[in-house]
């Protein structure tokens, strides 16, 4: 059987990769984790207005499931983003509509999940989504 993969969507902070990592290895059963980096990544897709860094970000996603076979997508946002500098129910809220974002994308994955990573860092899942769809990945220009 060969390794699993999950993707992340994450904020550059270094202080939420290991946590992220740790808890989708340990929720999840997977291997790696793909990730897939912008500063304060939930505003981002929330507002759903800078097409050339959601394209990016769509473009990564895209690569993970191709290459990596990842079914599962996490958005994850944390308390202090130097990215996005708004309180947790602000962060909250723009969670829950990045998975929507997301689900948009039509990507034939199981999960979507958002998740918060509070002052400790510690996970807490705020929202997620069953994702299972025909998305067709030939036509995401993957190279």
């Amino acid at each position: 059987m060969g390794k699993e993969f999950a993707t992340a969507i994450n904020c550059i902070d270094g202080r939420v990769q290991k946590p992220g990592v740790e808890y989708m290895q340990r929720s999840f059963g997977v291997d790696y984790v793909d990730m897939v980096t912008e500063p304060g990544p939930n505003k981002i897709l929330f507002e759903n207005k800078n097409t050339n860094i959601i394209e990016l970000l769509k473009k990564n996603v895209a690569l993970s499931i191709e290459k990596h076979n990842s079914e599962i997508i996490v958005v994850v946002a944390h308390y202090d983003c130097a990215g996005n500098p708004e309180n947790e129910d602000v962060q909250k809220k723009q969670l829950r509509e990045a998975l929507n974002v997301i689900m948009s994308w039509g990507f034939p994955v199981k999960k979507i999940i958002a998740l918060w990573l509070d002052k400790n860092f510690e996970p807490n899942i705020v929202s997620q989504k069953i994702a299972i769809s025909l998305y067709d990945l030939s036509a995401s220009s993957v190279t």
